[in-house]
């Protein structure tokens, strides 16, 4: 396939090359999708506290299916998965799930304004995914989602998050009770888990799960390895097999002095994108 390597007739997972596929192997993902230079109306989309890019979302879609499979997103927020779906070489089918409205019609806005495929993001409780008809109308190829990260968001913003809204005020995802950032942490995790264990009804065998999320600041009281309690609490999921991580590092993300002059304070400049397989 000329510049782009050779490819191998018998892969049933994706459409990339040898090259492509081993490039994406790399344990460590060093990207620069800053929000604004992203595109994809990023003016509209940041009425959510952490709109994932789309161009990330992207090519992570495009490791795990092949073009016109299907995609699932339990926690689509403004619509990142979809969008990548919308914006892949060869453009992929995906469906979400949001409770937020105004998430929802700022997707809407963002697909009328680029002229992009819009796709069903289903106002409704993850929950009661199986309830949805427009969900389980479909077997999927890879289930990929950004979850709230337990009350992270009910704190005040700091560093990037505080430069780039301009304010350091606290913006959770809603005030809505059934919004599982409003959860206890043993809470969040059990239900984040009662979750993919339905979604994972509806994929295929040999596809994947792919979540990402952050740790947080230890304290005297929790080590606050919050990668490790998901992978732990997914990895026990019937017919699920954790597969391993790739970390991305956003470059992005602006170094700030905190704890000085007193105290080491790490900067959180990655996340873990964690990956199950359906076996």
């Amino acid at each position: 396939m000329g510049d782009r390597g050779v490819y191998d007739q018998r892969n049933s997972l994706n459409d990339l090359t040898g090259r492509e596929w081993t490039y994406f192997l790399n344990s460590v993902w060093i990207t620069a999708y800053p929000p604004v230079a992203n595109g994809h109306r990023f003016d509209l989309r940041k009425v959510h506290p952490c709109p994932k890019p789309p161009m990330l979302m992207r090519d992570i879609i495009h490791f795990f299916t092949k073009g016109g499979g299907w995609v699932l997103d339990p926690f689509a927020g403004v619509g990142g998965t979809l969008i990548g779906a919308a914006v892949s070489d060869v453009t992929r089918n995906a469906i979400g799930i949001e409770l937020e409205k105004r998430y929802i019609q700022a997707y809407a806005s963002v697909c009328k304004s680029e002229g992009l495929k819009k796709f069903p993001l289903v106002r409704g409780d993850a929950r009661n995914l199986l309830e949805l008809n427009d969900v389980v109308a479909h077997s999927y190829d890879l289930i990929l989602t950004d979850p709230p990260y337990f009350d992270m968001m009910k704190r005040k913003k700091i560093g990037h998050k505080k430069k780039l809204y301009g304010k350091d005020d606290p913006s959770p995802f809603t005030a809505d009770p059934r919004d599982i950032s409003n959860l206890d942490y043993a809470g969040f995790l059990q239900t984040l888990k009662d979750i993919l264990t339905k979604a994972a009804t509806l994929l295929k065998p040999k596809k994947y799960v792919v979540v990402f999320c952050r740790d947080f600041q230890p304290t005297i009281e929790h080590d606050h390895l919050f990668h490790a309690d998901v992978i732990r609490s997914i990895g026990n999921i019937p017919g699920l097999a954790y597969k391993g991580l790739r970390i991305w590092y956003d470059q992005a993300v602006d170094l700030y002095p905190f704890g000085y002059p007193f105290a080491f304070v790490s900067n959180q400049m990655h996340q873990y994108i964690l990956v199950f397989r359906k076996e």
